[in-house]
């Protein structure tokens, strides 16, 4: 579960250092991918790595979709299902029928710039499947988050 990690972003810098040295392609070549599973039982992956643990603000998970839906009224937060996070080399990776959706550590959705070069909050961008445009989302300010307060 990536929000029991201290430094979630050294542990996906990780995932990417394993998978380039694996198959010899230069880091800075290469980024993530994201698949949502929908099994949370899937056998480990042979190159990157599952992540279970994190909420969804904003909007929900349609399992029969396969998308990124309306959040029920009232609901604030629902659970997200488990994503692979896939190396691959930059150029592959498809950006059609995907909404950007931040990832942040915690609820408040600011950091600062730490000396590592790497915000204190904000992990990074996380393509998940929608049927609707991205300025649909962010006008709904949907995200993904590590850990709610309690």
């Amino acid at each position: 579960m990536i929000n029991k990690f201290f430094f979630a972003h050294g542990f996906l810098t990780g995932a990417r250092q394993n998978y380039a040295r694996k198959y010899k392609i230069p880091i800075d070549t290469m980024d993530l991918d994201y698949k949502v599973i929908a099994d949370e039982d899937a056998p480990t992956p042979d190159d990157g790595v599952f992540v279970l643990g994190m909420y969804m603000e904003g909007c929900k998970w349609d399992p029969q979709a396969f998308s990124v839906a309306e959040s029920d009224p009232k609901v604030l937060f629902t659970s997200c299902p488990m994503i692979h996070f896939i190396p691959l080399k930059a150029a592959d990776k498809v950006m059609k029928g995907v909404f950007e959706m931040p990832l942040y550590l915690t609820m408040e959705r600011k950091g600062i710039l730490a000396t590592t070069g790497h915000s204190t909050n904000f992990v990074g961008l996380i393509n998940l499947p929608s049927e609707k445009a991205s300025g649909h989302w962010t006008k709904r300010g949907a995200a993904l988050i590590c850990a709610l307060n309690d």
